[in-house]
């Protein structure tokens, strides 16, 4: 039976932490069996190489070894790439395709970032871990595969589970074994051994002399959180190699290469906070939308009373809009809109509070009212579909989602869609 010490050879793993000493133990006493394994861990400890020692300790080691991002494949692809898809089963699928749990069958798949699967994916995995059996996208048939399952996931899934983003039953079938790498601040003794690692790599890659760390910048090493883990520490030991003219390295020359915590990264904004910030925005949308409704119904009420009569019922028409529209003199007196005859012309009307303005009725008023609500219906028409494009954008094309983002059904969006052509 394999050693760990033998292991960390085989695999370039570098570290004498118990704690990756277990993780490693853990490895190869799942490896001969076919249970499913969880490797547990923060981005960059290292995850990736759990997975090829359990395929390469296994009775599978002869058969394929497939890797899979999970996160960095498309949502409305990731079916596909997993499962495989017959001929003409939507745009684009020209042949028929071997997805990785049918081209695997026999070996192993990885599937890293389990965490960022589609609930509908995560269906099709929990029946593939009970049976082995899985269809192809665009296919009725059932077909059966003999693959073992190793995840991994830099995530809480716990948290995932109760916000409803990962199911609780694929969970405990994933999570038969766990196996948790821990982060490189934990692992304070293996920082140095592995940046002296990396100097000697890349003094070979380079051809140039290694870099070496003096006492004080030895101690800043083990000192320093490293949030990127192995990932980061790789990064500085290469940026260092490259830039410095200098072989000796001190506490100084290492501090300007480390990055103040959380100082260089960028911002995150949490999912509900940008939700909120787009309900905002469309509020008020939606308020711009009714108040443009509002003033082209007094529009409109004033240009029929034009038409008819040549004069305007004041009472019914909203002040506000004649300011917009003819400006207001704060040095007049106010309309007083009570006092005012029903029958009084609308020009006398506007003529009282501003006396620079000169209104003229329109020579053809119906031509004049036309044009006035199809400007005004266009406009509304272009806020709408502007609305429309964000939301889509912003669920990703999901009407559903889309449709309760506006506040609409998903019928009268669909509606929507095909009348602009979207």
């Amino acid at each position: 039976m394999e050693t760990v010490q033998s292991i960390k050879q085989r695999f370039e793993i570098i570290g004498n932490d118990p704690k990756l000493n277990r993780a490693i133990e853990k490895a190869i006493q799942v490896a001969p069996t076919d249970i499913s394994v969880l490797v547990v861990g923060e981005s960059g400890v290292g995850k990736e190489s759990i997975p090829k020692i359990i395929h390469s300790l296994s009775h599978r080691k002869h058969g394929k070894y497939i890797a899979v991002n999970c996160g960095a494949i498309p949502e409305g692809t990731i079916d596909s790439e997993l499962f495989g898809h017959e001929k003409g089963a939507f745009t684009g699928a020209t042949s028929t395709r071997e997805g990785y749990f049918e081209v695997a069958s026999g070996g192993t798949i990885f599937l890293d970032e389990v965490g960022e699967l589609p609930l509908t994916t995560q269906v099709r995995l929990l029946r593939i871990l009970e049976n082995g059996e899985f269809i192809k996208v665009g296919s009725s048939q059932v077909q059966k595969t003999d693959v073992r399952i190793v995840a991994a996931t830099n995530v809480n899934l716990f948290e995932a589970i109760e916000k409803g983003k990962f199911r609780e039953d694929l969970y405990y079938r994933l999570s038969t074994v766990d196996i948790t790498l821990p982060p490189l601040r934990d692992r304070k003794e293996d920082i140095h051994l592995l940046f002296r690692k990396f100097a000697a790599d890349f003094a070979h890659k380079y051809k140039m002399p290694p870099i070496k760390l003096d006492d004080n910048a030895v101690q800043l090493l083990q000192k320093f959180r490293w949030s990127g883990n192995i990932r980061q520490l790789r990064n500085v030991a290469e940026q260092i190699s490259v830039l410095e003219t200098t072989r000796d390295i001190t506490v100084a020359t290492l501090q300007s290469y480390l990055p103040t915590e959380g100082s260089n990264l960028p911002s995150v904004i949490k999912g509900e906070k940008s939700k909120n910030d787009f309900s905002t925005e469309r509020d008020i949308l939606y308020k711009v939308l009714f108040d443009m409704k509002s003033d082209l119904n007094d529009l409109k009420k004033l240009t029929l009373e034009l038409m008819k009569n040549g004069s305007a019922k004041t009472q019914d028409i909203n002040p506000n809009l004649i300011q917009k529209i003819y400006g207001s003199n704060e040095d007049e007196s106010e309309i007083d809109f009570e006092e005012t005859s029903n029958e009084a012309p609308i020009t006398s009307l506007i003529s009282s509070q501003n006396n620079n303005i000169n209104y003229q009725e329109p020579e053809d008023n119906y031509q004049f009212a036309e044009t006035v609500e199809e400007e005004e219906i266009l406009k509304l028409e272009q806020r709408e579909i502007e609305m429309i494009k964000k939301s889509l954008e912003k669920n990703k094309g999901k009407r559903k989602a889309a449709a309760d983002e506006l506040g609409i059904s998903e019928r009268t969006l669909y509606r929507k869609i095909k009348q602009f052509d979207l």
